[in-house]
């Protein structure tokens, strides 16, 4: 069995159970492994020296916001061609209308 001398603790500890509380119960836990270019790996690790944060919170932020910004890009697209079919964007027109008109039930306004 291999073992890990820790500095300055007089204990010796199985490796398998370091890996295992690493892997499983730690930081890594839920995580995998994916390839990227080395310039976006020395990138991801440029911005975690600069902001005092893990490369993984980097690559988290990054891609929270590229799915965020995809679906502003979706929805874009979709209204976009809403308002190409002159008849669907008649019938929304009317559907707005009908909105417009409950939003005074709650207030007690006309």
């Amino acid at each position: 069995m291999m073992v890990a001398r820790f500095r300055d603790l007089a204990v010796d500890y199985p490796v398998d159970k370091i890996v295992y509380r690493f892997l499983v119960e730690g930081q890594l836990a839920g995580t995998t492994t994916i390839r990227v270019a080395v310039s976006d790996r020395d990138t991801a690790q440029g911005l975690a020296k600069q902001t005092g944060r893990s490369q993984m919170e980097i690559v988290h932020e990054a891609l929270e916001l590229y799915r965020r910004r995809q679906l502003l890009e979706d929805m874009n697209e979709g209204f976009a061609a809403l308002r190409r079919d002159t008849d669907a964007w008649d019938e929304e027109v009317v559907e707005r209308d009908v909105w417009d008109i409950t939003l005074g039930d709650a207030t007690g306004g006309d």
